[in-house]
């Protein structure tokens, strides 16, 4: 695998995580701008680290039985973030979700990482310089999840009643189209 497939890769990976930055940025206060991006970036890029680590050295037996579910495990996780955000919307006052919480945070981090255990398995078979291609992956994911939570907590600086709404629909949104995509339908 070139260094131009790996980065490729390591942004196809990360397209989930930035969605979801962008959508917790939404509901960021502008001083918790960076330290927000900062924990997207990690939680997310150290996630994305980790599952194709553990799929390469687990092997196939495991992933085929979490990959044959993925796409519900992603769906159920995604939704019940998003509905948790959608109800919180309609609360009058400040934002009561905290896209910050370790629970959030570990939620968010597996449902956006589960592909990637699958791409372990495949560099398992490959002429693959392991470490090289999660440090690449994890440090693509960290940038792009930072960039995506500081220009969502820009957006919604303009919107932020309505920011928590939106951002808990294009979750479930990202679930329904991780369960489209399993099926072939896009």
């Amino acid at each position: 695998m070139s260094t131009l497939d790996l980065l490729l890769l390591a942004i196809s990976l990360s397209m989930d995580a930035f969605a979801v930055a962008v959508c917790g940025g939404l509901v960021l206060k502008e001083e918790e701008r960076i330290k927000g991006g900062l924990l997207f970036g990690l939680w997310f890029g150290v996630f994305q680290a980790l599952m194709p680590t553990l799929g390469y050295y687990l092997g196939t037996g495991f992933t085929n039985l979490v990959m044959s579910y993925s796409h519900w495990i992603a769906l159920v996780l995604l939704g019940y973030i998003g509905i948790n955000m959608i109800l919180s919307a309609n609360e009058p006052g400040e934002s009561k979700y905290d896209v910050t919480d370790f629970k959030f945070m570990l939620t968010m981090a597996v449902a956006t990482s589960i592909d990637a255990l699958a791409v372990g398995v495949s560099f398992a078979f490959m002429q693959i310089n392991l470490p090289f291609a999660v440090i690449s992956i994890g440090l693509t994911t960290f940038s792009l999840s930072f960039l995506g939570c500081v220009f969502g907590s820009r957006i919604g600086k303009w919107g932020k009643e309505k920011a928590e709404l939106v951002g808990g629909l294009v979750l479930i949104g990202l679930g329904l189209k991780i369960v489209a995509q399993h099926y072939g339908l896009f």
